[in-house]
Order: C-alpha cells, then sequence, then structure tokens
C-alpha cells in the first residue's frame, strides 16, 4: 500500500529538474537553504551567467557574489561556502564534482539532503532526499515513527523500491507546500485523507471535543 500511495503523489505532484549539470544542481541546492524556490532560482540564474563552472567560482571572492544571490538570503555565508565548496572541487577532483554520498558529505555545508539531491538529480544514482517536507509527510501518514530526517531517510529506504527514491522527494516537497503544509494543512480535500494516520487522529480528537460528554 505504502508504495501505491507514493506513487500517486508522484504522479500527482510532478516535479520536473530542468538542470541537471551536478556542479549547478549542488550550488542551486545550497542556494536554496532556508528559502523560497523562486528566490533560489533567481539567485542561481544570475550567478550562473556571471561563473558558469567550478574553475571560475574558485577565482573569485564572497564578496564577488553577494548582489548576485542576496535575494536567496543569508547570501554572505552561502558565498563564503560555494567559494570553498568550489575551490575543493577544481583542487581535489579536478573539477568535477564528486558522485558518492561519503565524498560529497566532506564539502562545507552539504549535508544528507544535498547531497542526496546531486547523487540523484545530477548522476541518476539511487538517493532519497529527506526534507522537512518528507519528514513531515511520512510521519503524518504514519509511514515512519521517526525524530530525526536521517532517521526519515534509512526508514523510508526499507519501505520503498530504490526507483521511487529519487522522485519522492520533489513530489512530497509540493504536496508539502500545497496540500500537507505544516500548519493548517488541507486534510478535508486531500486524497489521502483515509490512509493517513494524522487525519484519522484529528477526526476522532474532534468527534470526542464535539460529543456531550466532550
Amino acid at each position: 500500500m505504502i508504495e501505491k500511495i507514493a506513487k500517486e503523489i508522484i504522479k500527482r505532484f510532478p516535479r520536473d529538474h530542468k538542470e541537471t549539470d551536478p556542479f549547478k544542481v549542488l550550488i542551486s541546492t545550497v542556494l536554496s537553504q532556508r528559502t523560497r524556490d523562486e528566490n533560489t532560482e533567481k539567485a542561481a540564474e544570475k550567478l550562473f551567467e556571471v561563473y558558469r563552472t567550478p574553475e571560475d567560482l574558485a577565482k573569485s571572492k564572497p564578496e564577488d557574489l553577494y548582489d548576485l544571490i542576496k535575494e536567496s538570503g543569508m547570501y554572505r555565508q552561502k558565498a563564503e561556502r560555494i567559494v570553498k565548496i568550489s575551490k575543493i572541487i577544481v583542487e581535489k577532483y579536478g573539477g568535477k564534482v564528486p558522485d558518492t554520498l561519503e565524498e560529497l558529505l566532506k564539502l562545507p555545508g552539504v549535508g544528507r539532503k544535498t547531497a542526496n539531491i546531486v547523487l540523484w538529480v545530477g548522476y541518476g544514482k539511487p538517493a532519497l532526499a529527506v526534507d522537512t517536507h518528507v519528514h513531515r509527510i511520512s510521519n503524518r501518514l504514519g509511514w515512519v515513527k521517526t525524530k530525526t530526517p536521517e532517521e526519515t531517510e534509512e526508514a523510508l529506504k526499507k519501505l520503498l523500491p530504490e526507483k521511487l527514491w529519487g522522485p519522492i522527494n520533489g513530489s512530497m516537497v509540493e504536496f508539502g507546500r500545497n496540500v500537507c503544509r505544516p500548519v493548517n494543512p488541507k486534510c478535508e480535500v486531500c486524497f489521502l485523507k483515509e490512509h493517513c494516520e494524522y487525519y484519522q487522529k484529528r477526526r476522532k480528537d474532534d468527534e470526542v471535543r464535539n460529543s456531550p460528554e466532550g
């Protein structure tokens, strides 16, 4: 049943990745931290118009990037991180973004979510990126009982076939933004409410609250 529901989420909330170049995927994901998609896209577009390769960015200074990526927020920290990452990729990896989780995690500011996105989108490797949406929705549905995104990643890998690992992230993000929102989720219009532990519990709580004895 979980696999069937996951496929339906992917079908209803498809996420197309326009950019698949590993370096651009990596830098765009760094820019996306704690900001909206539209801000990430604007910042990435401006940045890559000026700096197209790791070599270009490795030669720059963080302050050179401030105006280009300001819309992404936390731009000073992100600029410093982007320059450091670019230098490491040029000096240690010959200008090629590493294609293993272990090596990606060695890059400054790159966590499991970012690394897994690069592996899936940039290299087409089976990888399951878990952000706040994936973590929240998986627990609400009752698929997992986990405390951290890392625990959710490991649990979902056991529940879902590899072919769904990559696509489920982007689709759950869209589903989480539009329906299963962090605050005030749209449970009444959700196509999964009959399969959702969170909704079933909420409905029972409402019934108790509204009963004469409640």
